[in-house]
């Protein structure tokens, strides 16, 4: 397997790393090394085209938490709650991509109640799910537009707030 690749992006009010991801099961285990920072309260956005990799790294999430359940695409459930299989935090995995407005249209997730408790992770949760919380950690996954072959992709990690002020991002790439 090949190592990931890094580099630190410059944020005034964040914490970011760079990573690039040479195959699926590279973005599996990207997964599992972020599932080690990861605590109950955390709210993860993943961004990134259709088949960039956002559920394949909330499997490797599901994978390094320890959670119940195959992780697959919430896409027509829109949530899917993955109860931990040991003392960690459960996993909620949310598809706000049919969700048109922001957080009032979330409300009837319950997010709010389930944050505190569980590491939530929002796909396509841009412009919808920020007020939830000032901490979060946004994770964009750029793929090659149009060559459906190539499988490397670049990951950026940005932490934001006082949670992820002092987290080292750039052991996800050891």
């Amino acid at each position: 397997m090949q190592e990931f690749q890094t580099s630190h992006i410059p944020a005034p009010d964040s914490v970011a790393v760079e990573l690039t991801v040479h195959s699926p099961e590279q973005m599996r285990e990207l997964g599992r090394r972020l599932a080690k920072l990861l605590r109950a309260g955390d709210l993860v956005m993943l961004t990134g085209e259709l088949g960039a990799g956002k559920t394949t790294l909330t499997r490797g999430l599901g994978e390094g938490l320890g959670v119940r359940g195959a992780v697959t695409s919430p896409t027509f459930v829109i949530a899917r709650v993955h109860p931990s299989l040991g003392d960690g935090p459960p996993l909620v995995h949310v598809d706000a991509y049919r969700l048109g407005g922001g957080l009032d249209e979330m409300e009837d997730l319950d997010l709010d109640v389930s944050l505190p408790d569980s590491v939530v992770v929002v796909e396509w949760g841009e412009g919808k799910v920020e007020e939830l919380t000032d901490d979060r950690l946004h994770v964009v996954i750029h793929r090659a537009v149009g060559d459906t072959t190539d499988e490397v992709r670049h990951v950026a990690l940005r932490g934001v707030g006082e949670r992820w002020a002092a987290v080292d991002l750039s052991v996800l790439s050891a």
